[in-house]
């Protein structure tokens, strides 16, 4: 399997150039089966990051462009009358893939928004009752926008709880931009792109990363961290039990990612900013990664 990482990391960086820290938080939500919030600037690759996952994998795509008319029919599906059977048939909607892009999914409404609780939690859809399953691999990367905000509607406290990481791509560096426009002039797709491995693969991956090994003093490193979020001065709401399961199962998949059977504090500490950051509130204005760093520099290392 490990080939098949090594050409899946080779196809992500064909279309996302010189981004390599991102392409590997993006593997890391997807082999430990979270999700991925990217919090970015317009035209910085968010979409083609998607589009470039989902071919890789030989998965369906789909793209789900978030805005204040949106149902959560939209999303989910719904059913509809067939008059010539006589029986209501039910319509899928685009939570039906492999890969979802929610784009700007905070200038949907809360009651929308609410719809892709059950699907990212569960990966399972309810309506009129009745429960349908989605496909394996099921990946959602949803973005915002950092800088414009009218409009738009904050992700609850809920919601960011369901994302496993966060990130920011962020503006390629002059030589990765004139890259860009190399690979642009001669003629380069994400349709070109080869899938590398099958979704029936991530999902052994996905086996494979449960099982790397993480030791007892190390989980205890992870509570440390967690727990210290949840009485500290300068936070008003702390991190999750969810969020303390989210940062072993995200340590196990970099160690994976990184040629390794068993965890180590360094995975601990490079993941924690993209981990726990977004569930954190802060008070009196204060930037949760100040305060993730603070307490990173407090809490000891074993």
């Amino acid at each position: 399997m490990r080939e098949k990482i090594d050409a899946l990391k080779q196809n992500l960086a064909l279309t996302i150039v010189g981004k390599n820290d991102a392409i590997r938080l993006i593997l890391v939500a997807l082999l430990s089966g979270g999700h991925a919030l990217l919090e970015d600037v317009p035209g910085v690759g968010k979409t083609l990051l998607a589009k470039s996952l989902a071919r890789s994998i030989d998965g369906n795509f789909q793209r789900l462009q978030c805005t204040p008319d949106l149902l959560p029919t939209d999303i989910t599906g719904t059913n509809i009358w067939n008059p010539k059977s006589g029986e209501f048939n039910f319509l899928h909607g685009p939570v039906f893939a492999n890969v979802l892009l929610a784009d700007e999914i905070n200038r949907a409404t809360p009651r929308t928004q609410s719809a892709l609780l059950e699907v990212m939690e569960e990966h399972q859809v309810t309506v009129d009752g009745v429960s349908r399953a989605v496909s394996q691999p099921f990946f959602v990367i949803a973005t915002q926008n950092p800088v414009e905000y009218q409009g738009t509607f904050p992700l609850p406290e809920a919601q960011m709880d369901r994302f496993m990481i966060s990130l920011s791509l962020g503006y390629p560096s002059a030589a990765e931009e004139l890259q860009m426009l190399q690979n642009l002039q001669g003629g380069f797709k994400v349709n070109n792109l080869q899938p590398c491995i099958t979704p029936e693969e991530v999902q052994e991956l996905r086996r494979i990363c449960a099982q790397v090994k993480v030791e007892t003093i190390l989980q205890q490193y992870i509570l440390d961290l967690v727990r210290t979020t949840r009485y500290d001065e300068e936070i008003t709401l702390g991190i999750s039990p969810r969020g303390t399961v989210a940062l072993q199962k995200a340590t196990q998949a970099l160690a994976f990612l990184c040629d390794r059977d068993y965890a180590i504090p360094d995975d601990v500490k490079y993941l924690a900013p993209h981990v726990l950051c977004h569930r954190l509130i802060p008070n009196n204005g204060r930037s949760a990664r100040t305060v993730i760093k603070r307490l990173l520099r407090s809490v000891p290392i074993p």
